[in-house]
């Protein structure tokens, strides 16, 4: 395929299965093609105000600073961290995953900031009780914990974290990059004081966002710092004032791509979140038989496993990798492998946003059952619809 015509360059429509980015609704993609404004117009600012209080009803949270990073879901777990954390102190990470785990990487390069890791097995949460011992004995400054971890799909419980971290002075941020508009989470009820996630996932707009809620008692710690945040880009105090009543200037804005956030958001409302939590469940539930029905097993542990992301263990003598490109090369579906030493011993299948549909689900079991010579999957799969 050339990229390089005069008549320019047209990408292949996919059906997007991977654990994100998925596709996005028509109105989405009509959102993206509305006239382009400046950062500054009252045009956009007004869809600045708009975009955060769809936010926090997605968030299901009444925190001011409810707002959205001109970046990947990357930049809102850095700027969760780094505004917080400052020398001397301490914190307290739960990492059974590779998102976890970039966690840890980021934090072990904040100067002079104690890591304390409770490690976890790929596949199962990290301990409750382990997480509530380590906040209880370093009285950290944060507990941070992925909610729905990509890398193996499962779904970290937060019931108590909160509560523990409070007594302790501490802060709870939480990852919801794989999570946030397609799978529980209500913020101000969990007692989460930052959140953040992507747009490309269960919200299904482009990728290139971070939203990102954070509480009173977080702000009010990121205010009291002693010394300054170490990313001037990353400052959630400045972006705070960007999407605050006064607009104070900080960065040129992705116009259209907060176009597409705010009609993404609109949607997940439109559908109801009650509704859309239980869309999820409902084609995991239905994945996950049509996998099972191949005899192949589900990574993640049962009774743990996230509505938004099915993986699967590759059968003995298969490369998850080949088997990935066969699906996409042959029937225009995208899949991933896995992550780390699980690259090409798993697939990671999303069941996210506008991509978690009946037909997306059948087609990906088929494409499956078609390249391992399983049969059996589709009609396991449709008997959950029933």
């Amino acid at each position: 395929m050339s990229l390089n015509s005069s008549e320019g360059c047209h990408a292949p429509q996919r059906v997007l299965m991977a654990p994100g980015p998925s596709n996005v609704h028509p109105r989405v993609i009509q959102a993206l093609i509305d006239p382009l404004v400046g950062h500054k117009d009252p045009y956009f600012l007004d869809l600045l105000e708009a975009t955060a209080g769809l936010l926090r009803r997605v968030f299901q949270t009444s925190n001011a600073a409810t707002f959205v990073l001109p970046a990947s879901g990357g930049s809102g777990m850095e700027a969760s961290l780094i505004n917080v954390l400052e020398p001397g102190d301490t914190v307290v990470i739960g990492a059974a995953g590779f998102f976890a785990q970039r966690m840890v990487e980021i934090c072990e390069r904040l100067h002079g900031v104690n890591v304390v890791v409770v490690p976890g097995e790929w596949g199962s949460p990290v301990a409750q009780d382990a997480l509530l011992e380590a906040v209880r004995e370093h009285r950290p400054k944060a507990l941070a914990v992925v909610h729905g971890e990509t890398s193996t799909g499962v779904e970290q419980p937060l019931a108590s974290l909160a509560e523990a971290c409070h007594a302790s002075s501490a802060l709870l941020i939480v990852d919801a990059v794989a999570t946030l508009g397609g799978v529980r989470l209500p913020v101000d009820q969990l007692g989460i004081d930052v959140c953040f996630s992507g747009s490309q996932k269960c919200l299904s707009a482009p990728p290139g966002l971070a939203p990102i809620t954070v509480s009173e008692r977080a702000m009010q710690v990121i205010e009291e710092r002693r010394t300054p945040v170490q990313s001037w880009y990353l400052d959630l105090g400045l972006h705070a004032r960007l999407w605050g009543p006064q607009h104070s200037y900080h960065h040129t804005s992705p116009v259209l791509n907060l176009y597409a956030l705010h009609e993404a958001l609109a949607l997940v409302l439109d559908e109801g979140l009650e509704a859309r939590f239980a869309r999820h469940c409902q084609h995991a539930a239905a994945l996950g038989a049509g996998i099972e029905a191949m005899g192949l097993r589900q990574f993640a542990a049962k009774g743990h496993r996230v509505p938004s992301v099915v993986t699967v263990v590759a059968p003995g003598g298969t490369s998850a990798l080949a088997v990935r490109r066969q699906l996409l090369e042959e029937l225009n579906i995208e899949i991933s492998a896995g992550l780390g030493d699980q690259q090409d011993r798993m697939w990671r299948i999303g069941v996210m946003g506008h991509s978690a549909q009946r037909a997306n689900v059948m087609l990906v079991l088929e494409g499956l059952s078609q390249a391992l010579d399983r049969p059996g999957a589709t009609a396991a799969a449709a008997a959950t619809y029933q």
